[in-house]
């Protein structure tokens, strides 16, 4: 589930908690440590369910995190499905089945490209929904230096994988629209019973996805645990997190911090997972992330 603030925020797959005014006496490296953490983890549960891929392939590990994100959203949500109406159950429907999109997209991107420039390529979905609700010549700047990242991250070479680049561009699309579906749901749905219904619904929808991958490629204890550790890591962990941290630090702030997760994303693939990246592509990484500071603190001002 993803995060999501002011600004764009964070890849990762995640009900974004709605952001508070700062805790009275909290205290902002609590805050701080606490968006470390949820980063950290988020992009380490995705290099991890990655692990598993041999095995389960993205496929499967994307419907193990489907399951385990369900059962915390529903704990933590309960929805009461029978009182839900019309109205309410359809954008509930359309954001599970952008939720599971998007992830199968993702886990699918970072199989091909890697980590770092899979969540790199995402990350512009949210970005471009900030950029296109606003009609200041800063943020047409902002654009055009994300555009510059992503022609450098996608340019024409013998390795390049477009297919891999395409599944990117897909999971930002889904990023963007379940950004937009979450704000629907949350209007006609009270707390967290709507995406709590969405992930439920998600985790229902890969049942026979799931069964169909262990009957073919029977899962061992390791790449199960890995898949599991991706749910907890990428869904739970970060979800607690960015309640804990939007109480002692603005949104602004929350958002500012969010925007390093491309960073954090190359740096955790080529620590975790070997996947180096090299000059150019790190360039790119530094302009998407730098559109989005940029109008983090133009908004401010």
């Amino acid at each position: 589930m993803h995060a999501a603030s002011a600004r764009p925020a964070e890849p990762a797959r995640r009900t974004p908690p709605a952001p508070t005014a700062p805790k009275p006496g909290g205290t902002p490296l609590a805050g701080v440590i606490a968006m470390v953490g949820s980063g950290l983890s988020n992009q380490t549960g995705a290099a991890i369910g990655s692990l598993a891929f041999p095995v389960l392939g993205p496929l499967g590990v994307v419907a193990v995190r489907q399951y385990v994100a369900a059962v915390v959203l529903l704990a933590v949500g309960r929805p009461r499905l029978r009182t839900f109406t019309r109205g309410q159950w359809w954008p509930v429907v359309l954001l599970a089945l952008v939720f599971g999109t998007m992830n199968l997209s993702l886990y699918t991107a970072i199989d091909r490209i890697g980590l770092g420039l899979a969540v790199t390529l995402e990350f512009l979905g949210p970005l471009s929904i900030a950029l296109a609700a606003s009609r200041r010549r800063v943020d047409a700047c902002c654009a055009v230096i994300a555009a510059a990242g992503v022609v450098t991250l996608m340019r024409p070479r013998p390795s390049a994988d477009f297919l891999g680049m395409g599944l990117g561009l897909l999971a930002a699309g889904c990023w963007a629209s379940y950004i937009l579906l979450n704000r629907t749901v949350g209007r006609r749905i009270p707390g967290a019973a709507g995406s709590a219904a969405a992930a439920g619904l998600s985790a229902v929808l890969f049942l026979p996805v799931g069964v169909a991958v262990a009957v073919r490629h029977p899962p061992t204890p390791t790449a199960v645990g890995c898949a599991v550790a991706a749910g907890l890591l990428s869904s739970a962990v970060p979800c607690l997190a960015d309640l804990f941290t939007l109480r002692r630090v603005p949104a602004p702030a929350f958002g500012l911090f969010m925007s390093v997760n491309p960073v954090l994303a190359g740096l955790v693939g080529w620590i975790v997972l070997g996947q180096s990246l090299d000059w150019t592509e790190w360039t790119g990484i530094g302009a998407v992330v730098a559109a989005n500071v940029l109008g983090i603190l133009a908004a401010r001002s």
